[in-house]
């Protein structure tokens, strides 16, 4: 396999510097407001619609799409796209309705909305399953499955690639919000022209290996030679049907999936926190025009690479230790055929995207602990400097736990020819719907109470954690013709309940048991705490209406396609 040359080494060179001296730029320019907790974990007021779009972005797409999307790419096809235009509809929503809400609260953290929304217990329980998940979850996946991608390409040895990034990521941290926000537009311009560079050296190699050349043949070539691989909408027959359950994807569990992450997530919902209604709906709403590009740089490289393993080229370095095709190196086996000084760029596209997606992480788990666990627990006096010290050491120690887990469980988890895009949207799913259902209602319904809430946090865990294993304790083969349980190829053909499925089945029980709850303790007199809810906070100006009608044409058009 052909590793990096002494010219790509130089293009990473230069985009580390760029990142790095810009990064220092902003931070000494915003010094002085360092010692506001606020301005350090939000950017209060600081970050313009440009950049909180690209950096929403640069925080999502990371090693887990890079990587991750593109093996699913792999194995699924363009379906995984869904995850990516079904968020662009998923912002608009979130732009118009969950936003305004939080900005009209001074909402800051998601426990603190909480707090102020039900009481101090669920806010507290929250915030501590929230650490557990971006740790053990998000951190530790992005750490590793960019640390294989980065090992794959350079030769450098995975535990290294895991130290570097994890050390490259607690340097931009450390500079706060605006140091974050700043360096994501470039990190966002390598993220794009490096994916645009992996999709244009899939498609020309496709075009080659059948005599032709150009991008529009290779495109061509590609929906011929792969037409399973161009369908959205997978039906009960397809093996996949298990990661992605047909018209779920439109009208179920995708919807649970997107509003959660996009609208209940302190990870991205802290880029527009700390800005006012018009610049955060902007910033928002220029990310969800970006999701419509993610599956041109992320998935079509994906659908080249199994074309191309299809034709012989990979079938040696496309396996895994125990001799299976890993999914996840697609991606890293195609910039290895990338000429000379445009491998440099795929290599600091892909950096970025893991070292931006890390830092994001990261100040959000920095935020939680310091404002929601440690301010309120452990140091309530505590001023502002000694807050923003504790969340930088906060950084560092989250990081060197993501680490060790990455060392340790890394492989097992992720490894093997597993789909590691997968097991993140599982894993993040056993608490996506009882945070939903409590947010909404919260939201929404102002009879909602506290222990309607606790339910839905608590209730929801254990209920799919019930009906992931359900399968294990009992013979339910006899559901499958109802579609209710499918095998599942990624975990020796037992046969579950598809995850996205499971979702949508725990989001309605949680609603129902939280309408039951809310009936019976409002018929007692409970007193509730409601948000500040008024209509006029959802209107729209006429250029975000303009806007969100465009990206819906196109999603209707995209659908339309390729059913």
């Amino acid at each position: 396999m052909q590793m990096l040359q002494t010219l790509d080494y130089v293009v990473f060179l230069c985009y580390f510097l760029i990142v790095a001296c810009y990064g220092f730029w902003i931070y000494n320019r915003k010094k002085a407001a360092q010692t506001s907790s606020k301005d350090y974990f939000l950017a209060e007021g600081s970050l313009t619609w440009w950049a909180i779009g690209a950096s929403l972005i640069a925080s999502n797409i990371s090693a887990e799409q890079m990587i991750g999307m593109s093996g699913s790419g792999f194995r699924l096809g363009l379906a995984i796209s869904t995850y990516e235009w079904m968020a662009a509809a998923t912002l608009i929503i979130v732009a118009i309705f969950f936003i305004p809400v939080y900005l009209k609260n001074k909402i800051y953290t998601m426990p603190q909305f909480l707090n102020q929304r039900y009481n101090g217990t669920v806010a507290m329980i929250m915030a501590i399953f929230w650490l557990a998940l971006y740790i053990v979850v998000n951190l530790m996946s992005i750490l590793y499955l960019g640390a294989l991608a980065v090992s794959s390409i350079s030769g450098i040895n995975i535990v290294v690639c895991i130290f570097l990034l994890a050390i490259f990521a607690v340097i931009i941290t450390l500079g706060g919000m605006k140091v974050i926000g700043y360096t994501d537009v470039i990190q966002v311009f390598f993220l794009i022209l490096g994916g645009l560079v992996a999709t244009w050296i899939a498609l020309h190699l496709v075009a080659e290996k059948n005599g032709e050349s150009g991008l529009v043949a290779g495109f061509k070539l590609l929906t011929r030679s792969a037409p399973d691989h161009f369908h959205m909408i997978f039906d009960k027959n397809s093996p996949n049907y298990v990661s992605l359950p047909g018209l779920s994807v439109l009208v179920g569990g995708m919807w649970i999936v997107n509003l959660n992450y996009w609208g209940c997530n302190q990870y991205i919902t802290q880029r527009a926190l700390g800005a006012d209604l018009k610049t955060a709906r902007s910033g928002i709403l220029y990310a969800a025009f970006l999701k419509l590009l993610m599956p041109v740089i992320v998935v079509l490289p994906g659908i080249g690479a199994y074309v191309l393993y299809q034709k012989g080229m990979f079938h040696t370095t496309m396996l895994s230790s125990a001799g299976a095709v890993d999914v996840n190196k697609a991606y890293p086996n195609l910039m290895t055929l990338l000429p000379a000084g445009f491998k440099g760029i795929a290599f600091a596209a892909l950096t970025a995207a893991i070292v931006a997606s890390l830092a994001g992480k990261a100040n959000s788990i920095a935020t939680i602990f310091t404002l929601d666990v440690y301010k309120k627990a452990i140091a309530k006096e505590a001023d502002e400097r000694h807050l923003v010290r504790t969340g930088k050491i906060t950084v560092v120690i989250s990081m060197l736990l993501a680490v060790l887990m990455s060392l340790v469980i890394g492989e097992k988890l992720m490894g093997e020819g597993k789909q590691g895009f997968n097991y993140i949207q599982e894993y993040t799913g056993f608490v996506s719907p009882g945070i939903l259902a409590m947010f909404l209602l919260g939201f929404f319904w102002k009879r909602t109470t506290a222990n309607a809430a606790m339910f839905a946090m608590i209730g929801g865990l254990v209920l799919s954690i019930i009906l992931k294993f359900l399968p294990m304790w009992a013979d339910l083969n006899w559901l499958t013709p109802y579609g209710l349980f499918q095998p599942n190829p990624d975990n020796h053909g037992v046969f579950e309940i598809p995850f996205i499925d499971r979702m949508g089945l725990v989001f309605l029980i949680c609603v129902i048991g939280m309408a039951i709850i809310n009936f019976v303790e409002n018929k007692r007199g409970v007193v509730n705490k409601g948000m500040i809810v008024d209509t006029s906070m959802f209107k729209v100006s006429k250029g975000f209406a303009v806007g969100a009608l465009i990206i819906a044409g196109l999603l209707i058009t995209l659908y339309t396609v390729y059913w």
